[in-house]
């Protein structure tokens, strides 16, 4: 008789989900769904409201990483009134987002995806955690983690005003100058960042690289997907978070589109399934296939992982070095294993603490005249940025005056929740055979998610209609007397 396993709910993430597991008569996954329960409704909240509200009303969607919905937000308005920013504001922009991007990929190494690799992904439960990743490795690991991040969220309050909520972009520039001591204070907080990232990258070298076990883990197939891969790069083809072109390579890591992010609609369309809430990008030119990998499917993917591959390397010299070695370990371009995500994400930590370093001590950083008032009349802007999470659209359609008749997002979560939907299927049929199953296994499974580092509050963001609820009514002894649907 067949069973269902749920994973209910799914952990280290952001946002909400489950895990649906069907077993046949042998006990041998039939289909595992990765489900998203959850939804927002941003783009109805936008229509409306004026254009310029937009920096301010989309951090709110994610408290995980508020800035990278700022930043697309505010590129967005830049195209709205067709307004070039000040080279200063540009670079103060990229800096404190690089300082985002650090402390937010230090986030998930050590808090979500890291506890799996340091503790062990069959670990008792209780220790598959920041704590059991700190007994460990040491408290002074800890402090030093904690520290980092904190001097990060600083430096970003005195340049974008609050952490959580930036205040600082605005069409054409941002809202105040950096101070002389301003610039200081952030070229200290770059040295120290790309420190840090060159002793996390120690870590994962130590713990990780040096275990045969979770190196063959790793390159498994349970954990293998040859899709297509998406990225913004600069001029140079090399990876940029802030600007430039979306590039998007093959599964054999040959150049296949590589676009302005105002045509992106020529290029990416979504498909929506009836069990999730979150919807399925996929390459126009190549169409939905349905959940399969190859070059002739669609699914593509996007983060870290992704970022490497579409582009032609890294523009900062010690990231580039690091990068070299990842893909030289890994056996050349491109990198199909979803675990090396957790790799790619400390390269790319130090190519952010680097690229803030370089900014820091750019003399355009203290410029007393950080932006350029628009005096267009706006009608479409489209922003495009490389979350953590990978690549983000925002694109707004607006009436004379900049009021919001249309909004449409396209979050980095959303662009990978094809191959997410794959990796979780693939890692439950790869490693429950014979209706086996135990905590540690489930763990696995789940692991093929974290690596994505996925955020289901931003990723989940239409309106379709209807929310099901399940209303259930509990008696002090635990039993369930009533149980109200709403399917």
């Amino acid at each position: 008789m067949s069973q269902k396993i749920v994973i209910d709910p799914i952990t280290r993430l952001e946002g909400h989900g489950k895990i649906d597991i069907f077993l046949n008569d042998q006990g041998d996954v039939e289909k595992a769904y990765f489900q998203v329960p959850e939804l927002r409704g941003f783009e109805k909240f936008a229509e409306g409201r004026p254009a310029e509200d937009m920096p301010q009303i989309t951090p709110r969607i994610c408290g995980v990483c508020p800035m990278a919905h700022h930043m697309a937000s505010t590129r967005a308005l830049d195209d709205l009134y067709k307004v070039d920013p000040p080279a200063s504001a540009k670079k103060i922009r990229e800096m404190v987002y690089s300082a985002f991007m650090i402390e937010d990929h230090a986030l998930h190494f050590y808090f979500l995806g890291g506890p799996d690799f340091v503790v062990g992904p069959t670990a008792p439960k209780a220790e598959r955690n920041i704590l059991g990743v700190l007994g460990k490795v040491g408290l002074e690991v800890g402090k030093k983690v904690i520290g980092m991040r904190k001097e990060l969220r600083e430096l970003i309050v005195l340049a974008a005003g609050k952490v959580i909520h930036p205040v600082f972009g605005l069409p054409g520039g941002v809202a105040k100058p950096l101070k002389k001591e301003d610039q200081e204070k952030f070229i200290e907080g770059a040295d120290n960042a790309v420190e840090f990232a060159e002793f996390s990258l120690q870590v994962f070298n130590d713990i990780v690289l040096k275990n045969k076990e979770y190196v063959k883990a790793i390159v498994s197939d349970t954990y293998t997907h040859k899709t297509y891969y998406m990225g913004l790069v600069d001029k140079n083809n090399k990876v940029n978070f802030y600007s430039g072109d979306i590039r998007m390579v093959d599964p054999n890591g040959k150049e296949f589109a590589k676009f302005a992010p105002r045509d992106y609609l020529e290029h990416v369309a979504e498909h929506v399934e009836p069990w999730s809430y979150i919807k399925f990008p996929f390459l126009k030119k190549v169409g939905w296939k349905g959940f399969i990998e190859g070059a002739d499917s669609g699914i593509f993917a996007v983060a870290p992982l992704a970022r490497l591959n579409a582009a032609d390397g890294l523009a900062t010299p010690k990231a580039r070095e690091a990068c070299d070695q990842y893909f030289k370990t890994l056996g050349g371009r491109p990198v199909h294993h979803t675990l090396a995500n957790h790799w790619a994400r400390l390269i790319e930590l130090l190519y952010a603490a680097e690229r803030m370093q370089e900014l820091a001590n750019d003399p355009d950083i203290i410029d007393p005249q950080p932006r350029t008032i628009p005096v267009n009349i706006p009608q479409e802007g489209i922003g495009v940025v490389e979350a953590p999470r990978g690549t983000l659209f925002h694109h707004y359609k607006t009436d004379n005056r900049g009021v919001i008749k249309k909004a449409n997002l396209i979050v980095a979560t959303q662009n990978n929740a094809a191959r997410i939907a794959m990796s979780v299927d693939k890692a439950a049929k790869g490693l429950i055979k014979k209706g086996k199953v135990n905590d540690g296994l489930l763990n696995m499974v789940e692991m093929a998610f974290r690596a994505y580092d996925p955020c289901h509050g931003c990723g989940t963001h239409s309106l379709p209609g209807q929310m099901p609820l399940i209303l259930r009514i509990y008696d002090n002894h635990g039993v369930m007397k009533h149980e109200i649907r709403r399917e």
